[in-house]
């Protein structure tokens, strides 16, 4: 569950964003004490601060400021101050996003979503035992030997790793190779999963891929 903390001063709004958020799934807190703002931010461990700029002894484009110096927590700035250069300078101190009062709480929503999806780490390998499934060339490493797949060969193994440990169905494959209602003939399958299979043995992994009969398959 993501943590949203709310810097602002209007308590009745805060207290309200606060019982939106948390009916939408995230835990949300708001701040409550402005004697030393930027600790509290900083030591809240929260994914994402939504931070007003008017607040009592700070100014929220400075405290972002002073964020950004070591942190990269997403912070989307929200005011009552509705021009250009108040943006400007919130996002050239380093704010995600700027949004004015009054706003549609569907569109905030939707503005932490995004925020939230950009500042997620990109996962390029998922690593297996002692090799390493490469996301964005469809190789497979394990030592010094290197291993192109197809598409398909790709897929089974990315979903098998997904998995590791569970059975995974026939159908369930299919339908995540074929993303379609057309008719697939299940011996597609089989023949995709034997040439996966044979490339595998190729580099030493032999036996990896586990058919479980009358249930499917699983990565041993």
């Amino acid at each position: 569950m993501k943590k949203i903390l709310i810097v602002e001063d209007d308590e009745k709004l805060a207290n309200e964003l606060k019982i939106f958020l948390n009916r939408q799934g995230y835990q949300a807190e708001y701040l409550k004490d402005f004697s030393d703002p930027l600790n509290s931010i900083l030591e809240s461990h929260s994914d994402l601060v939504l931070l007003d700029i008017n607040l009592p002894h700070h100014d929220g484009q400075f405290l972002c400021k002073e964020v950004r110096k070591t942190s990269e927590l997403p912070i989307i700035v929200i005011t009552s101050k509705n021009n250009e250069l108040d943006e400007l300078i919130s996002m050239n101190y380093g704010a995600d996003d700027f949004v004015t009062k009054p706003f549609n709480t569907q569109i905030l929503l939707a503005r932490i979503q995004a925020v939230l999806k950009r500042s997620q780490p990109i996962v390029n390998q998922l690593n297996y035992r002692d090799f390493t499934l490469d996301l964005s060339r469809y190789t497979i490493e394990r030592g010094h030997q290197e291993l192109e797949l197809t598409k398909n060969e790709f897929k089974i193994l990315y979903c098998l790793l997904n998995r590791q440990g569970t059975i995974v169905s026939r159908e369930e494959i299919m339908s995540y190779l074929w993303d379609s209602e057309l008719f697939v003939d299940d011996n597609t399958l089989t023949v995709n999963i034997n040439r996966l299979r044979r490339k595998l043995e190729d580099i030493g992994l032999k036996d990896i891929i586990t058919t479980r009969r009358g249930y499917g398959y699983i990565l041993e």
